[in-house]
């Protein structure tokens, strides 16, 4: 009985996911244009209305790989501090 409870389960968790899923991608396929962030929407407007244009930025992060490198530096000095003072983070300290 527990084994054919447990495909009633999978059938039941397929006929409900499959349809969401596809909706889904259906919703997102068939937009009509790409969602804009805050930052477009809505501070450059405001940014507009009071004299300040968008200039370029000083370090230019969507240009090759340097967002991607700045995250691995980030993630390797990161781990590096972790591991040297993991026994500083993981022990009990006695209080007297």
């Amino acid at each position: 009985m527990p084994e054919r409870r447990r495909k009633f389960r999978i059938v039941l968790l397929h006929l409900v996911l499959l349809p969401t899923l596809l909706f889904a991608f259906y919703f997102f396929t068939l937009a009509p244009h790409p969602w804009t962030g805050v930052d477009e929407s809505v501070v450059q407007k405001v940014a507009k209305e009071h004299g300040r244009e968008a200039r370029k930025p000083y370090i230019n992060t969507d240009q090759g790989d340097l967002l991607l490198f700045v995250f691995l530096a980030a993630g390797t000095i990161g781990g590096f501090a972790a591991g040297y003072w993991w026994r500083v983070l993981t022990e009990k300290r006695d209080k007297g």
